[in-house]
Parts: C-alpha cells; structure tokens; sequence
C-alpha cells in the first residue's frame, strides 16, 4: 500500500509587495521538503523574497458569503462613507 504525501499550500511574497500571496499547491513528505520544492517549483526567476508552506489540512476558511450578508440578515443598509469635496474647501 502506498501512502500519498501531504498536500501543501503555497504563499510566495514578491520583492516588492508586502503580503504573501497564493501561488499553488504540492505534495511534500514534511515541511521542509515542502520550501525546497516551492522554491524550485514557484520561484524560478528568484521573483520570491519569503515562502510560507501549509498544510493543506490546518487552513480554515469562511463560508462563501455574501459581502453585505449581516446587512441581509437584519434588514440594516449601512451607507458607505461619501466626502463632498466642498467641505474641503477652506474659504
């Protein structure tokens, strides 16, 4: 019987943003075979500063909910805030 390995999650950050992005999955037998295989797999042009591996099963996810759903929900329509540039104006 073979075992498969563990399916991880992938996060690349670029040299020039800030936050991790997705990027893709892959099976790894442990964490650290999982980075070694995202860099050779995901970071080919060296594009990536930081790598985040996951397994696949630890992430959590929300419901695909609508956006405005509380708003739904109780009826309650919360405007969204709107500037005049008028009131900027200093006389």
């Amino acid at each position: 019987m073979t075992k498969e390995w563990p399916l991880w999650e992938v996060f690349i950050r670029g040299q020039h943003g800030l936050n991790h992005r997705h990027v893709g999955s892959l099976h790894a037998p442990d964490e650290a075979m999982a980075i070694r295989s995202a860099r050779d797999v995901y970071t080919r042009r060296k594009e990536g500063v930081s790598i985040w591996v996951v397994p696949s099963d630890r992430i959590m996810a929300s419901d695909a909910a609508p956006a405005d759903a509380d708003a739904l929900e109780t009826g309650k329509i919360y405007p969204h805030p709107s500037f005049d540039r008028d009131d900027h104006k200093e006389d």
